[in-house]
């Protein structure tokens, strides 16, 4: 569904869940909607349960954040993504330490180089860019040296039975596109898969979710092109044009009306939006 500003894209996604299992009878436990704070997931759910008017009834019903979904089956397939049981999650700015331990960097003032260095790698895991798909090319030292500890860096996280938040999608997603026992568990378990502002994915959350729908699941994305503002981070908003490649007998729904908004908002906005280049 292609939804504009204050059309009630977040309410789509709501009400269909609600639908899904009252009218279809459908399990919770067999739905899994996709957001990306963890604040916006828990008022999702409240939704829900207060359309319901019966908090019970959304019991297992997953909505959660691309990272926690990614993190779910992690848990469960441990040892088929070559991670121990009890693995644990660095952050951002530990992974930097790391980065800068394998470079064997010493001054604080080169922070900032490793930093971007992890910047850079971030870019490729969410763009499912592997080692092996490196090649050293040009004179940017900072892509050059993010090419030589990417191998080292990934290597040593699996040494210390650790991930890094891109792992999060990235290791799921590979999984997924296996045809192994974990694809067959996930896919035959989330049958129904909803995504609220997909205009915000990136090339690694599109994976994700392709290969989690496999060609027989139910798939709902909900997003509006002129409203990703987030490509500084990787999103990719042509995500949303690819989808008729990988779904071929995808439906398009528009909501061009926007509740929210007074008028001359509505003109300023437009007047942006027409500038856009895609």
């Amino acid at each position: 569904m292609l939804a504009g500003a204050g059309s009630g894209k977040t309410r789509v996604i709501t009400q269909k869940i609600a639908w899904l299992i009252e009218k279809r009878s459908v399990s919770p436990e067999a739905i899994v909607a996709v957001t990306f704070t963890n604040k916006a997931a828990r008022e999702m759910k409240q939704r829900v349960a207060q359309l319901m008017k019966d908090s019970g009834r959304v019991r297992g019903l997953t909505i959660s954040t691309f990272h926690s979904l990614g993190l779910k089956i992690l848990r469960r397939e441990a040892e088929q993504a070559g991670l121990r049981s009890g693995f644990s999650i660095i952050d951002p700015k530990d992974a930097v330490g790391v980065i800068s331990e394998l470079l064997r960097g010493e001054k604080a003032s080169e922070m900032d180089v490793y930093e971007k260095i992890h910047w850079q790698i971030s870019a490729w895991k969410n763009a499912g860019v592997q080692p092996e798909d490196l090649r050293v090319d040009g004179t940017n030292p900072i892509i050059n040296a993010a090419i030589a500890v990417y191998p080292d860096y990934n290597r040593y996280l699996r040494a210390c039975n650790t991930v890094d938040l891109d792992d999060l999608i990235s290791l799921p997603s590979a999984l997924l596109q296996e045809n192994g026992p974990a694809k067959a568990y996930w896919c035959s378990r989330f049958r129904y898969i909803l995504v609220d502002e997909y205009q915000d994915t990136n090339g690694a959350q599109y994976a994700f979710i392709r290969r989690l729908a496999g060609q027989g699941n139910g798939l709902t994305l909900v997003g509006d092109d002129d409203q990703s503002i987030y490509g500084w981070r990787g999103a990719m908003p042509d995500n949303i044009a690819t989808l008729g490649d990988d779904f071929g007998n995808l439906e398009i729904v528009k909501r061009e009306q926007n509740d929210r908004s007074a008028g001359r908002i509505l003109k300023i906005a437009n007047q942006l939006i027409q500038n856009n280049p895609s």
